[in-house]
Order: structure tokens, then sequence, then C-alpha cells
């Protein structure tokens, strides 16, 4: 194995979390529904909230790393939701599903020989792709923080 398929393993590894931090796989499913939407007292997001946040931001990079039609998201308002919760179970779930889709494909990008971990993205002349994976490991470790603390904040989180 080479030095540089060994590095891209350790950077998926860690967007897949569970090294560093918890993986989102490991508890994303033990919330029920009725409490997603739930602020906990004395904190300004649900778990919905902060886990659509993750999401949107994987995505901005993704495309923001990938896409030919990329259009800058307008912050804050297009990180985050307009609702505590979802609408409908359906919308949840779609929501997880799309955001386990996006990790797929920036993971395999990540993996992807051809793709030059040191040179500008697609849509960057000054941002590499080492640092828009960076990007979305570690935002995405803070608020994996907080959904866990949430989850314990409404008792279901018991490890």
């Amino acid at each position: 194995m080479t030095a540089e398929k060994t590095k891209r393993e350790q950077l998926a590894k860690h967007l897949d979390g569970g090294m560093a931090f918890a993986s989102i796989d490991s508890f994303l499913d033990n919330i029920p529904f009725e409490k997603i939407g739930i602020r906990p007292p004395g904190l300004p997001y649900s778990f919905y909230e902060i886990f659509f946040h993750i999401a949107f931001a994987q995505k901005d990079i993704l495309e923001y790393t990938i896409s030919g039609e990329y259009e800058t998201a307008k912050w804050p308002d297009d990180y985050w939701p307009n609702a505590l919760e979802p609408e409908s179970e359906a919308e949840w779930e779609d929501l997880k599903a799309e955001y386990f889709e996006d990790r797929r494909i920036l993971r395999e990008f990540i993996l992807d020989l051809k793709n030059d971990l040191n040179t500008p993205v697609r849509n960057s002349e000054e941002h590499t792709l080492l640092r828009e994976i960076l990007l979305v490991i570690e935002h995405s470790a803070y608020h994996t923080g907080q959904l866990l603390l949430i989850q314990r904040l409404l008792g279901v989180y018991n490890n």
C-alpha cells in the first residue's frame, strides 16, 4: 500500500467519525423522532437543527469542491433550518439519507488517487481538497459533540 493511499484512507476514516470523535452513525437513530425538535433548556437549538446544519455544511463543501454549478449559500440563513423539526418523519429520513450519500461521495472523492489533495478545488484558486476535507471533519466533530449533549439532556444517550 502506498503512503498516499494510506493517508487518504486515514482521512476517510476521520470523515466517518469514530476515531477522535463519535461517529454520527453510532447514535443518530437512538433519538426518537418525537424528540428531535425539542430544544433542551438553556440551548438555542434542537437535535434536528444541529443535524440539518451539519448536513447542509457538508453538502455545501462537497459542491464547492466538485460541482461545476456551485452557488454560494447565504450565511447564516441557508445553513440553518426554518423550523425546530422537520415537517414529517419522511423528511427526517430523507435528510439522513442525503447526509450519508453526500458523505459517501466525498469519501470516494478522497480515496480517488486522481484527485490531488494539494491542488485547489474546482471553485477556488486557493482552497485545496485537503483543506475542504479537514473543514468537513472538524465541523462535523464539533457539532457531533453538541448532538450527543442534546441526546443526554433529553434522556436518550446512555453511554
